[in-house]
């Protein structure tokens, strides 16, 4: 069992095809948006022969009104755990929590949840300063989960987590990373963006905004839908669409970048040179 990881747009999927037909291994894809069945083109899925070819755990896995977070993505692996499995993804984030554990959260109940909605930075401060001092007072999302376990066990979250330490779900394993310019990571986006355009990207949107008719959904302020939703709105010609499409994954694909570089210690080469390096190693 082996990792790719890499920046959006940077080969990594295609790569991991390759190598599993090579090595006789099924994939697992981290990827926050393939999980989502009807999401094909906004995710760059891979096609349905090469879905078909290669076993893919974690993509089409749940509808875009379903809530999910990086414990599916641990349900699923748990399953698949005795395969030979090549897991890859941009998602760093899903990765690291799978390495390094998480810990097991309380049961929170709907009435939890909206009273958390409404806790502010100051009660948080109040209720464990130590959490509070890790977190922005914008960080709406952390408070409200700070919140959640402070309501559902009448403990702060600090000790909580003491109390509660994550477990690693993934051994460890050998992490391979794309090495990529920024020059030739930008030309990727660019041809990839422009294969969405023409395979229907704004059919597809306009399809999930139809159906679901809710645009708070998670999955749908995913980049290349949101920026879709706003053309609709009007706010861009399709021109303009384009180059934001280009401008919002390229800066994510720095932010991976970062991610990777400072969370993990991998193996890092060019896609060119990678196939080689990881046969010789696995």
């Amino acid at each position: 069992m082996f990792a790719i990881i890499g920046p959006t747009a940077s080969g990594k999927s295609d790569l991991a095809i390759k190598l599993a037909k090579k090595l006789g291994c099924e994939i697992l894809s981290l990827d926050s948006l393939s999980i989502y069945k009807e999401i094909d083109i906004a995710s760059a899925k891979p096609s349905k022969e090469e879905l078909n070819e290669i076993k893919h755990y974690g993509i089409n896995e749940i509808y875009p009104n379903e809530k999910f977070d990086v414990t599916k993505f641990i349900e699923i692996y748990k399953k698949i755990a005795h395969k030979n499995i090549i897991i890859v993804g941009g998602t760093g984030f899903y990765l690291k929590a799978m390495i390094e554990g998480i810990s097991q959260m309380p049961k929170i109940t709907e009435e939890i949840k909206q009273k958390a909605k409404k806790f502010t930075y100051e009660q948080i401060k109040e209720i464990d300063p130590l959490f509070a001092s890790k977190i922005s007072p914008n960080d709406t999302y952390r408070i409200s989960k700070g919140a959640e376990i402070y309501l559902a066990t009448n403990i702060p979250p600090t000790q909580y987590f003491k109390q509660n330490p994550p477990v690693p779900t993934l051994p460890k394993i050998p992490i391979f990373e794309i090495d990529i310019d920024r020059k030739t990571l930008r030309e990727r986006i660019l041809q990839r963006t422009k294969k969405m355009f023409e395979n229907g990207l704004i059919d597809e949107v306009a399809y999930l905004e139809s159906k679901y008719k809710d645009r708070r959904l998670p999955a749908l302020k995913a980049i290349g839908i949101k920026e879709v939703l706003d053309y609709f709105n009007g706010l861009y010609n399709k021109e303009k669409l384009f180059e934001k499409i280009v401008t919002n994954t390229a800066r994510l694909a720095k932010r991976q970048q970062t991610f990777n570089k400072t969370q993990f210690n991998t193996i890092k080469a060019p896609l060119e040179k990678l196939e080689e390096i990881i046969s010789k190693k696995i």
